[in-house]
């Protein structure tokens, strides 16, 4: 072999090499490519899988909030908290559309991410973000999302900002544009049910939105969705138990509880509020002339009224029948009167189908300036309206600082009388008891009037084991509705108010094995039993010096209609009105309660009752009244 043969034969074993080492270069180089685009898929999946997890973790709890009965307003503050800090928006808010029939729609800001963009747009218009209403313009990209419901995405976020507050200028608003790290501006529509709810507004530091964050954030808005229907439901459920179902004010209850909370805030803080306190005028003419729908339509203009002219921190509510109260936490006297002027013009500016004109009369009074107790201001403010009434009604009276003694006052004294005396067979224990809770009250460490009902109970569950406590009370204030609907006096109601806590207390005498016997009684045992009235009145009570004018109320409160009651057959209008309340009241609840021969009547029954023997146990003109008052309140 030649030389040049055996450098050609070399030269092509090298090429031929090197071929290999070129290929398996290629192959390594492809194998590395490989493992790169395998690794960056792994880490998409990855990805797409944490946000996948971050999506059914955020949706789950959407839906821990929806069972847990939270208040609206809490679940929109953690939707927007969840969307902002878990889900990485730079920013984000829920927006309720408002008045969306009327000439002016706009949206309020239900809860929102903090911000300090938007704390400088405050500042900027000179307003606060809770006052503040932005402007719902008819062919805006926000009107297109909702109405279409579908979300839209805008790197315009000047022209939403311009849109929403139009006071700021071009320049204010290109450097709060510029101060943003956002990019995009997403609006997810929101409904409830067919009805638009509004819209969520969130912010991104991406540029557009992809097919997987629309479809998360579809399914978020269908949580939201249904978070605002179970929330919505859950407030209507809790205003359903505060309110009154006819005029839709706050109920007795919730009054009562505000009352003493803010006689608490009052003591505190020693800042004066003041109750008015207002009775619609000739209600019961109203119902008698025009039908009692025509009754019902001058209590609900009186409420709507109340609603207008109250403040947002007012507490306006019904307490039963055409009696209203209003609460004004922070004002005085002075201020006071001047609000229920406002009240009673509104009032009689009203005009009626078919009645016409209606009018209110209303008392005034303050806390720490007329007293500084509750049980005492609501009486206090309740005799002013009193007076308005017998100054000719549609006033203002505003009570006066000096105030005589009041019923609970003489009640105490003779609880206290009958107790230190023993006129009555109570075990020692028990009257030690309560003539220490009352004389506390006398001196005015506690609520009187509460007290004093608890006494009436304690002492009536002594000789009647089925006596509920709370009953006292409950009389007490359905006596009162129905002497306020029949136009009886201040004085009037007082007495009653009085006899009502002393009436039964003749019972304690009757021998126990009567009193609690479950067969019929014999003619010997109806005899004691119809003693009882004779011996509250004559044997208790007339000794005490400060109560002769209750005696003939309770002497007289099982006289019937048509002369067959007792003690002394009285019948008509020779039986006292107070006295016929009494029994027809006293009737009432001895019905709703279980007795030894009897379980508790329905409310329907006893209305059943109540209307058959109108014209013989009872007047049938009270009876009328009566029911119209107890359909109204709930037992």
């Amino acid at each position: 072999m030649s030389l040049f043969s055996g450098f050609k034969d070399l030269l092509g074993k090298i090429n031929k090499l090197d071929g290999s080492i070129y290929m398996q270069g290629k192959d390594f180089a492809d194998v590395y490519a490989k493992n790169i685009a395998l690794e960056e898929e792994i880490a998409a999946r990855t990805k797409e899988l944490e946000q996948a997890n971050q999506t059914i973790l955020t949706l789950n709890s959407v839906w821990e909030m929806m069972n847990s009965s939270q208040p609206l307003s809490n679940m929109l503050d953690k939707i927007v908290s969840i969307l902002h800090e878990d889900m990485g928006y730079n920013f984000a808010a829920i927006l309720k559309l408002e008045n969306e029939t009327s000439l002016n729609p706009f949206f309020e800001i239900k809860a929102c991410s903090s911000s300090p963009i938007f704390n400088k747009i405050y500042e900027i218009i000179n307003q606060t973000q809770d006052s503040y209403k932005l402007p719902y313009l008819e062919n805006s990209l926000v009107a297109k999302s909702i109405n279409e419901r579908n979300i839209f995405s805008t790197p315009d976020i000047s022209g939403i900002l311009k849109m929403f507050y139009p006071d700021l200028t071009k320049e204010q608003t290109d450097e709060l544009v510029s101060s943003m790290s956002s990019k995009t501006l997403i609006i997810v529509p929101l409904h409830k049910g067919k009805e638009n709810f509004g819209c969520v507004f969130v912010s991104s530091d991406r540029n557009g939105v992809g097919d997987t964050e629309v479809n998360f954030l579809s399914l978020f808005a269908n949580q939201i969705e249904l978070a605002i229907t179970v929330a919505g439901l859950f407030e209507e459920v809790k205003k359903q138990a505060i309110t009154d179902p006819l005029t839709g004010l706050y109920n007795r209850r919730y009054f009562e509880d505000n009352i003493v909370k803010e006689a608490e805030r009052s003591l505190r803080l020693k800042q004066p509020f003041s109750l008015i306190s207002m009775d619609l005028d000739f209600l019961k003419k109203i119902n008698d002339t025009y039908g009692h729908q025509y009754g019902d339509l001058a209590i609900k203009t009186i409420s709507n009224v109340l609603k207008k002219e109250a403040r947002s921190i007012d507490i306006p509510a019904r307490i039963g029948g055409e009696e209203f109260n209003l609460l004004l936490p922070g004002v005085d006297s002075k201020g006071a009167v001047i609000a229920a002027e406002r009240i009673r013009k509104s009032i009689e500016n009203q005009v009626l189908d078919t009645i016409g004109g209606i009018t209110a009369s209303i008392g005034v009074a303050t806390f720490l300036e007329h007293s500084d107790r509750i049980d005492e201001l609501v009486e206090i403010a309740d005799q002013a309206m009193y007076k308005a009434k017998l100054k000719g009604r549609n006033r203002v009276q505003l009570a006066p600082m000096e105030k005589d003694i009041n019923w609970q006052t003489t009640a105490i004294e003779t609880f206290l009388d009958i107790l230190a005396k023993k006129r009555i067979p109570v075990d020692e224990n028990i009257s030690d008891s309560l003539s220490k809770k009352l004389e506390e009250i006398k001196n005015k460490e506690q609520n009187s009037t509460d007290i004093l009902y608890s006494v009436a109970d304690i002492i009536s569950q002594t000789y009647n084991r089925m006596y509920k406590s709370g009953t006292t009370k409950s009389k007490i204030l359905l006596a009162v509705m129905l002497a306020k609907r029949i136009d009886l006096s201040k004085e009037e109601i007082d007495k009653l108010q009085l006899a009502i806590l002393l009436y039964d207390i003749g019972n304690i005498m009757i021998p126990e094995e009567i009193f609690n016997k479950k067969g019929p009684l014999t003619e010997e045992e109806q005899k004691i039993i119809r003693q009882h009235p004779v011996i509250a009145a004559r044997e208790i009570l007339k000794p005490i010096s400060n109560i002769q004018d209750i005696i003939p109320i309770i002497e007289n409160h099982h006289e019937n209609w048509d002369g067959h009651g007792y003690p002394g057959n009285k019948s008509g209008v020779e039986i006292p009105i107070m006295s016929q309340i009494v029994l027809l009241v006293d009737s009432f609840y001895a019905m709703t309660q279980d007795r030894p021969y009897r379980h508790a009547y329905a409310i329907d029954e006893i209305i059943k009752i109540i209307r058959d023997e109108a014209g013989k146990r009872w007047n049938e003109n009270l009876v009328n009244d009566f029911i119209d008052v107890i359909k109204n309140e709930t037992f």
